[in-house]
């Protein structure tokens, strides 16, 4: 009897751990397909037949061409999650191309279903992610250079702007086939419908006048 809260603890570690990541597949193959009548539910997304997979499922090119950094944030991300690349399906990883005009920022956002994993192709960016609370909103931030490598912890805030006077380019791994994306900006003063002034005057302790100023604005997303 001793061991029986032992084993409800083991099964309750285990079955959060089962929960806090994509699950494992259970077969070779899923590739994503959008007919329901050719494929079972998993992970999110119907699985094609694997009898009916080509290669080309499981090959994405959207990484050839750079990204359009023409916009008001002077950054482009491609991602290659599920919904772009179906070879993906019930993997637990994912990708993403991001290029950088001189100034470029990846603004404020989270991914929060999957850590991600950054390398500088070229150029220099500086990045940095924001802890929870329970950490005092402590930032780590660091200056990135051709080839190096930086982390930022699932579900964290974190950026990249590109300090150089020249194009940067950035891909990112992550630890999901779908890690979603929440713009921090986007989400809080470009809701739809938006969020009560009333909520964000005293959430951000501005006059209202800020508030319907920010609201009012074009929230480019440039996913």
């Amino acid at each position: 009897m001793k061991c029986l809260p032992i084993s409800f603890l083991i099964l309750a570690l285990a079955t959060a751990t089962a929960f806090a990541y994509d699950p494992s597949p259970l077969q070779d193959i899923c590739v994503a397909t959008n007919d329901l009548n050719s494929g079972v539910f998993v992970n999110g997304k119907f699985c094609k037949d694997p009898k009916q997979a080509t290669a080309d499922d499981f090959l994405f090119m959207g990484f050839r061409n750079p990204g359009n950094t023409s916009n008001p944030l002077g950054s482009k991300v491609t991602p290659a999650f599920v919904d772009q690349f179906p070879g993906l399906n019930t993997l637990g990883i994912s990708m993403a191309r991001i290029d950088f005009a001189p100034g470029g920022l990846n603004p404020p956002h989270t991914h929060p279903r999957g850590t991600e994993v950054l390398v500088v192709v070229e150029g220099t960016l500086l990045v940095g992610f924001v802890t929870s609370n329970q950490l005092n909103n402590t930032l780590f931030t660091k200056v990135l250079y051709k080839g190096d490598v930086f982390v930022f912890p699932i579900g964290l805030i974190h950026f990249q702007l590109n300090i150089g006077n020249t194009y940067a380019l950035a891909f990112a791994g992550l630890s999901s086939q779908n890690p979603g994306v929440i713009t921090i900006a986007n989400a809080v003063f470009g809701a739809k419908p938006p969020i009560s002034a009333d909520v964000l005057t005293k959430a951000f302790q501005v006059d209202k006048k800020v508030v319907d100023y920010l609201q009012a604005q074009f929230w480019y997303d440039n996913n």
